[in-house]
């Protein structure tokens, strides 16, 4: 059976398209987890790992006024981060990841919260997830969600 990781690969590579991601909570699971596909040169742009607050503007573009209003950790920074990653890194699709991986709630969100924006630039979608767990289930279940909502875009 295939990973989610190889079948958004697969997919991607037949439709020609590409992929970055914007990674705050995951700090670069999920594009180390596409690149351990065998080929995934061909589909994977690149990405940044932005975890302190102030990466999220200067690597992937998140307007500052943005962050200050609404903070990381919110669904219209997901969707920023998702936008900003797929020009900067001149891919298809965008993917931004920023939650609490735990123990401790941060900006009154509790740990699990995620929020995985998924862009393609004519649209951008926001996924809110709550997920279980300790600090790397929380990771995992964030990146596991990221394939799957790729995976369901690109049919």
């Amino acid at each position: 059976m295939a990973t989610p990781a190889a079948e958004v690969h697969r997919a991607l590579l037949a439709r020609g398209e590409t992929v970055a991601a914007a990674e705050s909570l995951t700090a670069g699971l999920f594009c180390a987890t596409l690149a351990s596909v065998p080929g995934a040169s061909a589909t994977l742009r690149g990405g940044a790992v932005v975890y302190a607050t102030d990466l999220k503007a200067t690597l992937a573009g998140v307007p500052e006024d943005l962050l200050a209003a609404h903070g990381p950790v919110s669904p219209e920074t997901a969707a920023a981060l998702a936008e900003g990653i797929r020009v900067r890194c001149g891919a298809t699709w965008g993917v931004g990841l920023t939650g609490v991986a735990g123990p401790d709630p941060v900006d009154g969100h509790g740990p699990g919260r995620v929020y995985l924006g998924l862009s393609d630039g004519g649209r951008t979608d926001v996924v809110e997830l709550q997920l279980p767990g300790d600090r790397q289930a929380v990771r995992d279940g964030a990146v596991t969600s990221a394939f799957q909502a790729l995976l369901d875009r690109l049919g």
